[in-house]
């Protein structure tokens, strides 16, 4: 199969558990592309969009990663898990 030649950005709503470069290395697999990147790490407990940029489009990564951003965040106050996590045992 050979590669497809597609240019521009796309927003993934990346889900829990898996890692940014999870989400490029299924893209690239799915879409048959070497050239993706995305515009910053999300950490695999972390939910939310994840900007991806597609062929020549990867140039402009480094500029949209610099730009400004909100992140949004939920904490549950008077907990403690063993591993200082969601994912450990209260």
């Amino acid at each position: 199969m050979s590669d497809i030649n597609f240019n521009g950005i796309i927003n993934v709503n990346k889900p829990l558990g898996i890692t940014s470069y999870d989400v490029i290395r299924r893209l690239k697999r799915i879409l048959s592309m070497k050239k993706i990147g995305h515009t910053g790490t999300l950490d695999p407990l972390a939910t939310g969009v994840l900007v991806i940029c597609l062929g020549k489009a990867t140039k402009l990564a480094s500029d949209i990663e610099s730009k400004f951003k909100i992140y949004e965040v939920e904490v549950k106050l008077g907990i403690i898990t063993d591993t200082y996590d969601m994912e450990g045992k209260v």
